[in-house]
């Protein structure tokens, strides 16, 4: 038998008995120490006043002591471990159990010891606990050459030695089958140079990585910052290529609040770390109250926004959730996700169009939802440059329909996904969202459904966004196309933009328009090449950029508020909301009608011009007055041969 296999053993009984074991011991170190305490206070001579004062005492003091330890809670120590929350812990309960025995030994005895045996008694007591402690760490805590021997160890480096690197050093300890060898800490921070970590040297920062991977024969940085800018990951990406070694990433804290094994969420850098986003913290409390024991309806639930969103009601203890979308499959896999993913959510998958309003009356009779996420959208820029009639009759007519559903059947709150293209539109698409913006505020006046609608920019990985095209391109060994060198968005990720919209409406009392904070807009060509450093490879070397020219309805920089509207904090930081203009209901209604007629004729100069009247700063492209222009000549020349 293995001293290994010895030391599982004996944990194991240690550790079904591990109260009553530990108890026990802290009393035969408290006896100890006291025993310790006379021999040194009188110099290893004992007289027999002093032995018999010694043996009155020690059953009064160990019975206190030990209800002192136990009040303190000492007995719930793990063994293993060993910090400074509970080095403080022993010693307090040390001292109180000091005093509290000092007292009942004058009380009971009617004299108390020489003051010196105390203080001497307390020492030992201490010192002895902690040795104890710390003996049974050595026995059971993995050593590096046992943990070796099982296999092969791959060597690496912890970039960060702060909290995360030491926490995630001690796991990586703790855990030998992980396979890991750390080598050394990097950081940047020079008063930490050369400093030990339980045994683990920093040896330098970001310009020694090269050097220490080379001469430690390193294959993998894992970079221990959560709190790291975009900048400073990059920065440090570029290093990890530049020594031809694998990066890899622990998750922001706040991606850690309920995670207690940190090597498990080791992963691969990700796009968003390079972005350096702030993480989302949520005011879980409000949206549960908002939303559980509710029956929710998500428009679009097929979509990259729409599916999240399920993903994200669903854990608010939603009584019923329904999904509808045109789009039957990625409405079957949203319905397959949650049924294994959320089976105590009532998930109804319902095929349909927004447009169809007789199919959304059944729907809404049907589960008569209470809160309502529209956010069934028609987003590609260019794509509705091309397809005007269609961006109107679903963006505009579609949300009407939706809207007039909620209202219909007595929703309690509406919810419409909006985007930053619908301040100053330069295109279709942007336009639309801002007439259904209007309609969602014109609907509300006249109903106690409470209407609101979240802005905010691009998704990270959502249908149509450049992620997935740039993912392409690389796979396929470039080029990489940017439309402009200057052309920059606002970017977040689906979770988060999930999860704000979630928050906003927790926070809606009906006719708000909420902004979400984008932080700062990225240059896209920034982004491509941000990629291309995450595949390993060398923007311009190995995968070219060439720029192909801004397309039809698209604008260098996003905004996400007109000048005109009026903004205010929120109690949440990273959400603000506008007070816009009045909506007059009946110009509202009044321009809708002309919209819809215009719509139903095909007339796009006259869609246009009901757009550009609905939403004055709408700026049309080139391409669509253009088109307008042309069909105007068309049915000109066609009235002429008529005649």
């Amino acid at each position: 038998m293995t001293p290994n296999s010895n030391c599982a053993g004996l944990e194991r009984i240690l550790l079904e008995h591990r109260r009553w074991i530990t108890e026990a011991l802290h009393g035969v170190l408290a006896a100890a120490a006291l025993a310790a305490a006379f021999l040194l206070r009188f110099e290893f001579t004992l007289d027999p006043s002093n032995t018999k004062m010694l043996l009155s005492a020690l059953p009064l003091l160990l019975g206190v002591k030990l209800a002192v330890f136990r009040a303190f809670g000492l007995r719930h120590l793990a063994w293993r471990y060993m910090g400074f929350p509970e080095l403080v812990r022993m010693a307090m309960a040390n001292l109180a159990g000091t005093a509290a025995a000092t007292i009942a030994l004058r009380l009971a005895i009617g004299r108390s010891f020489p003051r010196s045996i105390h203080i001497i008694d307390l020492l030992l007591c201490l010192t002895l606990m902690v040795a104890a402690h710390t003996v049974v760490r050595l026995l059971f805590e993995p050593r590096g050459d046992a943990a070796a021997s099982s296999g092969a160890r791959q060597r690496i480096v912890i970039y960060g030695a702060g909290k995360a690197g030491v926490t995630l050093l001690r796991e990586i300890v703790a855990n030998p089958q992980i396979g890991y060898d750390v080598a050394a800490f990097l950081d940047d921070d020079p008063q930490k140079s050369n400093l030990r970590i339980h045994g683990v040297r920093v040896l330098g920062g970001r310009q020694e990585l090269t050097e220490i991977v080379r001469r430690h024969h390193v294959a993998e940085v894992l970079m221990a910052l959560p709190t790291a800018t975009g900048n400073q990951v990059t920065a440090i990406l570029e290093q990890c290529l530049a020594a031809r070694v694998t990066a890899r990433k622990i998750p922001a804290l706040a991606e850690l609040i309920d995670r207690r094994v940190l090597v498990d969420q080791i992963r691969d850098v990700r796009i968003e770390d390079l972005l350096g986003r702030k993480p989302v913290f949520l005011e879980e409390s409000a949206i549960r109250e908002r939303l559980a024991g509710r029956i929710v309806l998500v428009t679009g639930a097929g979509g990259s926004i729409g599916s999240e969103l399920c993903r994200q009601i669903a854990r608010y203890g939603t009584r019923a959730l329904v999904g509808f979308d045109q789009a039957e499959t990625a409405l079957y896999q949203i319905d397959q996700e949650m049924r294994e993913c959320f089976p105590d959510c009532a998930f109804y998958p319902e095929v349909g169009s927004v447009q169809n309003w007789r199919r959304l009356e059944e729907v809404f009779r049907d589960h008569k939802p209470e809160s309502v996420y529209h956010a069934a959208a028609y987003k590609h820029v260019p794509m509705m440059e091309a397809h005007l009639f269609e961006a109107v009759e679903n963006n505009v007519f579609g949300t009407g329909n939706v809207a007039r559903a909620a209202t219909a059947f007595g929703a309690e709150d509406f919810v419409l996904v909006s985007s930053d293209k619908a301040v100053r539109p330069t295109n279709v698409m942007g336009a639309t969202k801002r007439v259904a913006e209007l309609t969602c505020l014109a609907a509300g006046h006249s109903s106690s459904t409470k209407f609101a609608a979240v802005r905010f920019g691009n998704v990270l990985g959502s249908n149509g966004s450049v992620i997935p095209l740039f993912k392409h391109q690389i796979a396929a060994g470039g080029p990489i196309t940017v439309t402009h060198p200057e052309m920059q968005r606002f970017f977040m990720t689906i979770p988060e933009a999930a999860r704000l919209v979630l928050q906003a409406a927790a926070m809606g009392r009906g006719g708000e328009i909420f902004v979400l904070d984008m932080g700062e807009p990225v240059r896209i060509v920034d982004l491509a090449r941000k990629m291309i450093l995450l595949s390993g490879l060398k923007p311009d070397e190995d995968i070219r950029i060439e720029f192909s020219g801004i397309r039809p309805g698209e604008k260098l920089y996003e905004e996400v508020s007109a000048l005109e509207e009026n903004t205010a904090p929120t109690p949440h930081a990273q959400i603000r909301v506008f007070s816009s203009r009045e909506v007059s209901i009946e110009r509202t209604w009044g321009s809708l009608e002309d919209l819809r007629m215009h719509s139903e004729a095909r007339d796009r100069v006259g869609v246009v011009l009901a757009l550009k009247e609905m939403v004055p700063d709408y700026n049309p492209s080139s391409f669509v007055l253009r088109q307008a222009l042309q069909e105007k000549a068309k049915r000109a020349l066609v009235v002429a041969n008529v005649g």
